[in-house]
Protein backbone atom coordinates (compact mmCIF):
# COMPACT_ATOMS: atom_id res chain seq x y z
CA UNK A 1 0.00 0.00 0.00
CA UNK A 2 1.29 3.29 -0.89
CA UNK A 3 1.02 6.19 1.42
CA UNK A 4 -0.40 9.75 0.08
CA UNK A 5 1.31 12.53 1.62
CA UNK A 6 0.57 15.34 3.37
CA UNK A 7 0.39 18.88 0.84
CA UNK A 8 1.05 16.23 -2.50
CA UNK A 9 -0.23 18.03 -5.34
CA UNK A 10 1.36 21.72 -3.59
CA UNK A 11 5.22 19.75 -3.03
CA UNK A 12 5.05 18.60 -7.02
CA UNK A 13 3.81 22.33 -7.87
CA UNK A 14 6.54 23.28 -5.90
CA UNK A 15 9.59 21.02 -6.70
CA UNK A 16 8.17 21.04 -10.09
CA UNK A 17 10.11 17.89 -11.63
CA UNK A 18 10.64 17.51 -14.97
CA UNK A 19 12.04 14.67 -17.01
CA UNK A 20 15.47 13.31 -16.40
CA UNK A 21 16.02 15.42 -13.51
CA UNK A 22 17.21 13.70 -10.03
CA UNK A 23 15.94 14.17 -6.59
CA UNK A 24 15.89 12.62 -3.37
CA UNK A 25 13.25 11.97 -1.18
CA UNK A 26 15.17 12.51 2.05
CA UNK A 27 12.51 10.65 4.50
CA UNK A 28 10.90 8.03 2.19
CA UNK A 29 8.15 6.87 4.74
CA UNK A 30 5.84 4.57 2.98
CA UNK A 31 6.83 6.10 -0.55
CA UNK A 32 4.05 8.03 -1.45
CA UNK A 33 5.70 11.30 -2.50
CA UNK A 34 8.82 9.53 -3.80
CA UNK A 35 6.96 7.80 -6.13
CA UNK A 36 4.83 10.33 -7.40
CA UNK A 37 7.92 12.60 -7.78
CA UNK A 38 9.93 9.30 -10.12
CA UNK A 39 6.41 9.31 -12.29
CA UNK A 40 7.61 12.71 -13.35
CA UNK A 41 11.06 12.07 -14.19
CA UNK A 42 11.21 9.30 -16.85
CA UNK A 43 12.34 8.37 -18.74
CA UNK A 44 16.60 8.42 -17.01
CA UNK A 45 15.63 10.94 -13.90
CA UNK A 46 16.88 9.15 -10.46
CA UNK A 47 15.16 9.11 -7.26
CA UNK A 48 17.44 8.50 -4.12
CA UNK A 49 15.14 7.42 -1.33
CA UNK A 50 16.49 7.48 1.92
CA UNK A 51 15.15 6.24 5.89
CA UNK A 52 16.34 5.68 8.80
CA UNK A 53 13.92 2.50 9.49
CA UNK A 54 15.38 -0.95 8.63
CA UNK A 55 12.14 -2.80 9.36
CA UNK A 56 10.35 0.14 7.39
CA UNK A 57 12.65 -0.28 4.72
CA UNK A 58 12.27 -3.56 4.50
CA UNK A 59 8.84 -3.71 3.65
CA UNK A 60 9.78 -0.53 1.16
CA UNK A 61 11.99 -3.12 -0.57
CA UNK A 62 9.26 -4.98 -2.34
CA UNK A 63 8.01 -1.66 -3.35
CA UNK A 64 11.04 -1.00 -5.04
CA UNK A 65 11.38 -4.39 -6.47
CA UNK A 66 7.73 -3.53 -8.30
CA UNK A 67 9.44 -0.19 -9.51
CA UNK A 68 12.41 -1.51 -10.88
CA UNK A 69 10.08 -4.69 -12.54
CA UNK A 70 8.53 -1.67 -14.66
CA UNK A 71 11.88 0.53 -15.60
CA UNK A 72 14.23 -0.07 -18.23
CA UNK A 73 16.89 1.29 -16.21
CA UNK A 74 17.70 1.65 -12.40
CA UNK A 75 16.01 4.87 -11.67
CA UNK A 76 14.96 4.09 -8.34
CA UNK A 77 17.74 3.68 -4.92
CA UNK A 78 16.49 3.26 -1.54
CA UNK A 79 19.10 3.76 1.58
CA UNK A 80 18.42 2.36 5.02
CA UNK A 81 20.41 5.33 6.85
CA UNK A 82 19.63 8.40 8.40
CA UNK A 83 19.46 11.65 6.44
CA UNK A 84 21.99 13.33 8.11
CA UNK A 85 24.30 10.95 5.94
CA UNK A 86 23.21 12.73 2.90
CA UNK A 87 25.99 14.22 1.33
CA UNK A 88 28.39 11.11 1.98
CA UNK A 89 25.36 8.86 0.47
CA UNK A 90 25.29 11.29 -2.96
CA UNK A 91 29.09 10.63 -3.13
CA UNK A 92 28.60 7.27 -2.72
CA UNK A 93 26.09 6.40 -5.61
CA UNK A 94 27.23 9.04 -7.83
CA UNK A 95 24.21 10.48 -9.12
CA UNK A 96 24.50 13.99 -10.12
CA UNK A 97 23.06 16.66 -10.24
CA UNK A 98 20.60 16.21 -7.80
CA UNK A 99 17.72 18.54 -9.25
CA UNK A 100 16.02 18.45 -5.85
CA UNK A 101 15.48 17.27 -2.06
CA UNK A 102 12.32 17.02 -0.01
CA UNK A 103 11.76 16.24 3.95
CA UNK A 104 8.64 15.20 5.00
CA UNK A 105 9.36 15.38 8.96
CA UNK A 106 5.80 13.90 9.69
CA UNK A 107 5.49 10.62 11.41
CA UNK A 108 4.39 7.77 8.47
CA UNK A 109 1.35 5.63 8.78
CA UNK A 110 2.88 2.30 9.14
CA UNK A 111 4.78 3.63 12.60
CA UNK A 112 1.45 4.71 14.15
CA UNK A 113 -0.10 1.81 13.10
CA UNK A 114 2.03 -1.23 12.12
CA UNK A 115 5.75 -0.38 13.93
CA UNK A 116 4.18 -1.59 17.77
CA UNK A 117 6.76 0.58 18.90
CA UNK A 118 4.50 2.77 20.90
CA UNK A 119 4.33 6.12 18.70
CA UNK A 120 0.45 6.32 19.07
CA UNK A 121 -1.79 7.00 22.22
CA UNK A 122 -4.13 4.89 20.77
CA UNK A 123 -2.28 1.36 21.01
CA UNK A 124 -2.50 1.06 24.86
CA UNK A 125 -0.79 -2.21 25.11
CA UNK A 126 2.22 -1.31 22.97
CA UNK A 127 5.43 -0.52 24.73
CA UNK A 128 7.04 3.14 24.87
CA UNK A 129 10.21 2.52 22.59
CA UNK A 130 10.04 5.40 19.70
CA UNK A 131 13.10 4.49 18.07
CA UNK A 132 13.04 5.24 14.59
CA UNK A 133 16.41 2.91 14.44
CA UNK A 134 16.08 0.31 16.73
CA UNK A 135 19.64 -0.78 15.45
CA UNK A 136 21.16 2.53 16.06
CA UNK A 137 19.77 4.40 18.92
CA UNK A 138 20.08 2.91 22.15
CA UNK A 139 17.86 5.37 24.42
CA UNK A 140 13.87 4.18 24.40
CA UNK A 141 10.70 6.66 25.77
CA UNK A 142 10.35 4.21 28.56
CA UNK A 143 13.73 4.33 29.72
CA UNK A 144 13.44 8.51 29.60
CA UNK A 145 10.21 8.31 31.89
CA UNK A 146 11.84 5.66 34.80
CA UNK A 147 15.40 7.35 34.57
CA UNK A 148 15.32 11.31 34.00
CA UNK A 149 15.12 13.65 35.96
CA UNK A 150 11.94 15.61 37.21
CA UNK A 151 13.57 18.61 36.00
CA UNK A 152 14.77 17.06 32.79
CA UNK A 153 10.94 15.55 32.23
CA UNK A 154 9.91 19.13 32.53
CA UNK A 155 12.24 20.53 30.58
CA UNK A 156 11.59 18.39 27.76
CA UNK A 157 7.68 18.42 27.74
CA UNK A 158 8.36 21.92 28.17
CA UNK A 159 10.86 22.76 25.06
CA UNK A 160 9.75 19.81 22.69
CA UNK A 161 6.18 19.84 23.55
CA UNK A 162 5.06 23.18 24.64
CA UNK A 163 3.18 21.66 27.17
CA UNK A 164 1.57 24.16 29.73
CA UNK A 165 1.50 21.36 31.91
CA UNK A 166 5.06 19.83 31.65
CA UNK A 167 5.77 20.42 35.37
CA UNK A 168 2.81 19.19 36.66
CA UNK A 169 3.01 15.57 34.40
CA UNK A 170 6.73 15.40 35.06
CA UNK A 171 6.13 15.34 38.76
CA UNK A 172 3.12 12.63 38.62
CA UNK A 173 5.52 10.64 36.19
CA UNK A 174 7.93 10.99 39.00
CA UNK A 175 5.41 10.18 42.18
CA UNK A 176 4.34 7.37 39.83
CA UNK A 177 7.89 5.70 39.14
CA UNK A 178 8.56 5.09 42.80
CA UNK A 179 6.02 2.63 43.13
CA UNK A 180 5.96 1.25 39.45
CA UNK A 181 7.98 0.99 36.22
CA UNK A 182 6.70 2.98 33.48
CA UNK A 183 6.80 0.85 30.53
CA UNK A 184 3.26 1.34 28.11
CA UNK A 185 1.58 3.80 26.15
CA UNK A 186 -1.47 2.74 28.07
CA UNK A 187 0.31 3.42 31.76
CA UNK A 188 1.73 6.30 30.22
CA UNK A 189 -1.88 7.63 29.01
CA UNK A 190 -3.20 7.32 32.73
CA UNK A 191 -1.22 9.71 34.32
CA UNK A 192 -0.90 12.55 31.35
CA UNK A 193 -4.96 12.50 31.70
CA UNK A 194 -5.03 12.31 35.30
CA UNK A 195 -2.34 15.17 35.47
CA UNK A 196 -4.41 17.58 33.05
CA UNK A 197 -7.31 18.87 34.58
CA UNK A 198 -10.31 17.47 32.31
CA UNK A 199 -11.08 21.43 31.69
CA UNK A 200 -8.18 21.97 29.37
CA UNK A 201 -8.89 19.34 27.55
CA UNK A 202 -8.72 20.05 23.71
CA UNK A 203 -11.62 18.83 21.77
CA UNK A 204 -9.69 18.73 18.86
CA UNK A 205 -6.45 16.87 19.99
CA UNK A 206 -5.88 14.43 22.83
CA UNK A 207 -4.18 15.40 25.88
CA UNK A 208 -1.28 13.45 25.46
CA UNK A 209 -0.35 14.44 22.13
CA UNK A 210 2.39 16.98 23.64
CA UNK A 211 3.92 14.64 25.60
CA UNK A 212 4.27 11.80 22.97
CA UNK A 213 5.79 14.51 20.37
CA UNK A 214 8.29 15.27 23.48
CA UNK A 215 9.21 12.00 23.83
CA UNK A 216 9.58 10.72 20.11
CA UNK A 217 12.06 14.11 19.66
CA UNK A 218 14.05 13.55 22.25
CA UNK A 219 14.36 9.98 21.71
CA UNK A 220 15.14 10.32 18.03
CA UNK A 221 17.55 13.79 18.69
CA UNK A 222 15.09 14.97 15.69
CA UNK A 223 15.52 19.19 16.42
CA UNK A 224 19.44 18.53 16.35
CA UNK A 225 19.37 16.09 13.14
CA UNK A 226 17.21 18.72 11.40
CA UNK A 227 19.88 21.37 12.52
CA UNK A 228 22.53 19.68 11.03
CA UNK A 229 21.40 18.30 7.58
CA UNK A 230 19.62 21.31 6.27
CA UNK A 231 22.89 23.06 5.53
CA UNK A 232 24.16 19.47 4.08
CA UNK A 233 21.12 19.06 1.55
CA UNK A 234 22.09 22.72 0.63
CA UNK A 235 24.94 21.56 -0.71
CA UNK A 236 23.99 18.53 -2.51
CA UNK A 237 21.67 20.35 -4.24
CA UNK A 238 22.81 21.66 -7.86
CA UNK A 239 22.36 25.79 -9.24
CA UNK A 240 18.63 26.30 -9.76
CA UNK A 241 17.67 23.24 -7.36
CA UNK A 242 14.79 22.98 -5.09
CA UNK A 243 14.10 22.33 -1.44
CA UNK A 244 11.39 21.27 0.25
CA UNK A 245 10.62 20.85 3.88
CA UNK A 246 7.16 19.86 5.57
CA UNK A 247 7.31 20.25 9.39
CA UNK A 248 4.57 19.25 11.70
CA UNK A 249 5.06 21.63 14.42
CA UNK A 250 6.72 25.27 15.42
CA UNK A 251 10.18 24.20 16.88
CA UNK A 252 10.55 22.32 13.31
CA UNK A 253 9.41 24.87 11.25
CA UNK A 254 11.36 27.83 13.12
CA UNK A 255 14.43 25.88 12.25
CA UNK A 256 13.76 25.56 8.69
CA UNK A 257 12.13 29.03 8.29
CA UNK A 258 15.70 30.49 10.14
CA UNK A 259 17.49 28.09 7.79
CA UNK A 260 15.98 29.68 4.70
CA UNK A 261 16.22 33.02 5.67
CA UNK A 262 19.86 32.94 6.55
CA UNK A 263 20.43 31.87 2.71
CA UNK A 264 18.35 34.40 1.36
CA UNK A 265 19.91 37.25 3.30
CA UNK A 266 23.99 35.35 2.16
CA UNK A 267 22.33 35.63 -1.10
CA UNK A 268 22.58 31.94 -1.86
CA UNK A 269 18.63 31.10 -2.26
CA UNK A 270 15.56 32.02 -2.94
CA UNK A 271 12.73 31.72 -0.97
CA UNK A 272 9.70 30.25 -2.98
CA UNK A 273 7.16 30.47 -0.18
CA UNK A 274 7.08 33.90 1.28
CA UNK A 275 4.30 32.51 4.18
CA UNK A 276 4.58 28.26 4.64
CA UNK A 277 1.93 26.58 2.79
CA UNK A 278 -0.96 25.00 4.69
CA UNK A 279 -3.16 21.89 3.52
CA UNK A 280 -6.78 22.87 2.66
CA UNK A 281 -9.82 22.15 4.86
CA UNK A 282 -10.75 19.12 1.79
CA UNK A 283 -7.35 17.69 2.50
CA UNK A 284 -7.59 18.14 6.64
CA UNK A 285 -10.97 16.49 6.29
CA UNK A 286 -9.83 13.51 4.92
CA UNK A 287 -6.81 13.28 6.96
CA UNK A 288 -7.02 15.46 10.53
CA UNK A 289 -3.37 14.42 10.89
CA UNK A 290 -2.42 17.30 8.18
CA UNK A 291 -3.89 19.97 9.94
CA UNK A 292 -0.63 21.13 11.73
CA UNK A 293 1.42 20.31 8.43
CA UNK A 294 3.54 23.61 6.71
CA UNK A 295 5.44 23.16 3.25
CA UNK A 296 8.69 25.51 2.54
CA UNK A 297 10.55 25.88 -0.46
CA UNK A 298 13.20 27.23 -1.56
CA UNK A 299 15.79 27.50 -4.59
CA UNK A 300 19.09 27.53 -4.71
CA UNK A 301 20.57 30.31 -6.45
CA UNK A 302 23.79 30.12 -9.36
Amino acid sequence: MIHRPVLLNEIIEHLDPQPNENFIDATFGMGGLGLAILERTSPNGKLIGIDADPELSQFIQEISAEIQAREKEERFVLINDSFIHIRTIVSRLKIRPIHGIVFDLGLSSWHLEKSKRGFSFLKEPEELDMRFNPEELALRAKDILNQWSRQDLARIFREYGEERFAERIAKAIFETRRKKRISTVGSLLEIITRAIPQRFWNSRRHPATKIFQALRIAVNNELENLHAVLPLAFDVLSPDGRLAVISFHSLEDKIVKQFFLKQKRARYAAILTKKPILPKREEIKLNPRSRSAKLRVLRKLS
